[in-house]
C-alpha cells in the first residue's frame, strides 16, 4: 500500500494553517523527535520546526508513512482523511503517541471505538479551522478535533 501524497484523493488536499499548530504548541512535549508524515504541499513541517525549536521535526513528502524507517517519538499531523482508519490502526499497532487533526464526526465511528476505547484524548479548537487548498487559498472549514493518543494530557477533553 503506497501512501505518498500522490496516492491521496482530491479531497485530501486541504492543509492546516499555521495558527492551528500555534494553538496546540503548549500541549506538545518538548525535546522530542516529531514526525509529520503528511505534509503534501503544505508547510506544516516547517511550521512545527519553527514553533518547536527544542524538538527535531522530520518531514519528507516522498516517504511512505507505512514503510518509513524514521526513529521518532510522536506524530503530529493533519492526515489524509481518506486513509485515516489505516493510519490510526498503524499508529496503534506501533503504540506511537500522536496528535492528529481529524473531523469531529470520526469520534463516533466504530473503528475509533474499537481501536482506542478509553485511550483517546481530544483537543477542541477555539473555532473551526479554515483549511487551505492546493492553490494556497482558504478553502473550507468544518468541525475538527485534534485526536491524541499516549500524551497523558491533564484532561481527556481539552478546550482551547
Amino acid at each position: 500500500m503506497n501512501h505518498t501524497p500522490s496516492s491521496f484523493t482530491l479531497n485530501d488536499n486541504y492543509y492546516t494553517p499555521r495558527q492551528a499548530f500555534e494553538d496546540i504548541i503548549h500541549l506538545i512535549p518538548t525535546n522530542k523527535t516529531i514526525y509529520e508524515p503528511f505534509i503534501g504541499s503544505s508547510r506544516s513541517g516547517e511550521y512545527l520546526q519553527e514553533l518547536l525549536p527544542n524538538n527535531k521535526v522530520i518531514y519528507n513528502k516522498e516517504v511512505d508513512f507505512f514503510h518509513n524507517c524514521f526513529q521518532y517519538d510522536l506524530v503530529v499531523s493533519n492526515p489524509p482523511f481518506s486513509v485515516a482508519k489505516q493510519i490510526l490502526t498503524r499508529l496503534k499497532e506501533l503504540n506511537k503517541p500522536f496528535i492528529l487533526l481529524l473531523p469531529a464526526s470520526r469520534l463516533c465511528t466504530q473503528y475509533i471505538r474499537k481501536l482506542f476505547k478509553k485511550n483517546i484524548q481530544i483537543i477542541i479548537p477555539k473555532k473551526r479551522i479554515n483549511f487551505i487548498n492546493s492553490n494556497n487559498k482558504r478553502a473550507c472549514n468544518f468541525d475538527c478535533f485534534w485526536y491524541c493518543f499516549n500524551l497523558n494530557l491533564d484532561s481527556d477533553i481539552n478546550w482551547l
